[in-house]
Formats: structure tokens, C-alpha cells, sequence
């Protein structure tokens, strides 16, 4: 999971950043308010962990211009301010869940999986466009009655590519999302991987491409003429 710290406390953002990597969790850290919107529109968090109180801008302000931007990526807000109307606040402005300081790093990660086991509980394990769907539990693409095993790598890489459909996805997201935020993997590895997808593609005798956007990413398209 890619996750993103938004936390003035430099020690705590440390710390936590630590345990988070331990747990296998890509991990950004930013400690300024000033600078969050720059990091949170790369596009590439699955989490965010956002302090309220910041130097430059402050965090109910960050949260509440992302949310009416229509970026729907969950949030957990850390903050000193316990009372139950900060709480309030902070629930109503679009987090998802709210943690006061100081606070036991196992509580935080049991509130990170719990987030995430809601959220997954509304979703279906199966992503579709076209004529293809991904089978996420067994990591296969189906097309009609055939069906192909992915590795890991072109699991993931599908995936965004479904998620998106027939709108481009950016290079650097599509790197970042699946080799990591500080890969060292380079850009032609996500083109061979593209082509091993494309040779998958072709043996299902699907009707979806994915198509080059040249400069920019990569989406798929769909054939549906006889």
C-alpha cells in the first residue's frame, strides 16, 4: 500500500513511517501543509495520514479541498484535539477515521486494516471492461470461457488499467502504484510489462487493446464491432 504522512511532528512522522515500511507499506512523508496538495495530486496514495494543525495550511483545509475536488482517497486524521466536537468536525469535513494523539502504533494499524476491510467488503472481487474481467481473488483474466493466471506484477498493472478503463493512465502513476514510490525500476520495464499483457490479451482473443498514449500512459479500448 502506498501510503502518504502529513505530519509537522517530525519524530512522530518518523516513527510511524518506520513501522508502516516494516509492515511492507511504501511510505511519502510530508511536513507542511503548504506542500500536501503537490504530493496528494500525484495520484498515487492509497492512504492518507493527515495531521489537523500545520505550518503553511491547515489540515481540515487540505482535507476539505481534496474532498471537492472529488478525490475520494481515505483519510485517518491525527490529531491532539480529542474533544468530541473536534472529532465531529473532522468526520463531517470527509475523514474516514479519526485518531487522537498520542496513541499506540498497534491502534493505528488495527484502524488502517479495519478501514480497509470496510472498504473492500463493498467492493467486488472482480473488475470488468469489455469483454474481459480480472478474478482479483485468483489473480486470472477471464475472456468468455477462457481464463489466463497473471503474475503479481501484471495483476496489479491490470487492475489499474480496468479501474481506469478508456481513460489514459498516467506513466508515473502506473510505475509508482505498482513498483513502489521510490522504484528504481525503469520506465521501459512497465512497457515490457505492458507487452506481456498484450500477448495475454491476444491468446484470450479478447476484443480490448491497450493503447498508447504516446508521452502520457496508457488505457485500454474496446472493439465491439463484429
Amino acid at each position: 500500500m502506498n501510503i502518504l504522512i502529513i505530519e509537522d511532528d517530525k519524530d512522530l512522522c518518523h516513527a510511524v513511517s518506520w513501522q508502516l515500511q516494516q509492515e511492507g507499506h511504501l511510505v511519502d512523508c510530508c511536513h507542511d501543509g503548504g506542500e500536501a496538495m503537490l504530493y496528494i495530486r500525484q495520484a498515487i496514495y492509497d492512504l492518507i495520514l493527515l495531521d489537523c494543525m500545520l505550518p503553511g495550511e491547515d489540515g481540515l483545509h487540505i482535507l476539505r479541498s481534496i474532498r471537492a475536488e472529488g478525490n475520494l482517497t481515505p483519510v485517518i486524521i491525527l490529531s491532539a484535539l480529542g474533544e468530541v466536537d473536534d472529532r465531529v468536525t473532522g468526520l463531517n469535513a470527509g475523514a474516514d477515521d479519526y485518531l487522537v494523539k498520542p496513541f499506540a502504533y498497534p491502534e493505528l494499524a488495527a484502524r488502517i486494516a479495519s478501514l480497509f476491510r470496510r472498504q473492500n467488503a463493498f467492493e467486488d472481487t472482480s473488475l470488468s471492461y469489455g469483454d474481459l474481467s480480472l478474478d482479483s481473488a485468483e489473480n486470472s483474466l477471464i475472456c468468455g470461457d477462457k481464463k489466463c493466471a497473471l503474475s503479481r506484477t501484471e495483476g496489479d498493472l491490470m487492475r489499474l488499467l480496468l479501474q481506469a478503463g478508456d481513460k489514459t493512465t498516467e506513466r508515473t502513476v502506473l510505475l509508482h502504484k505498482v513498483w513502489g514510490l521510490d522504484t528504481s525500476v525503469e520506465s521501459s520495464n512497465l512497457d515490457n510489462y505492458i507487452y506481456f499483457l498484450r500477448k495475454r490479451l491476444k491468446t484470450l482473443d479478447s476484443r480490448v487493446a491497450i493503447v498508447n498514449r504516446r508521452g502520457h500512459g496508457y488505457r485500454l479500448e474496446y472493439n465491439n464491432e463484429e
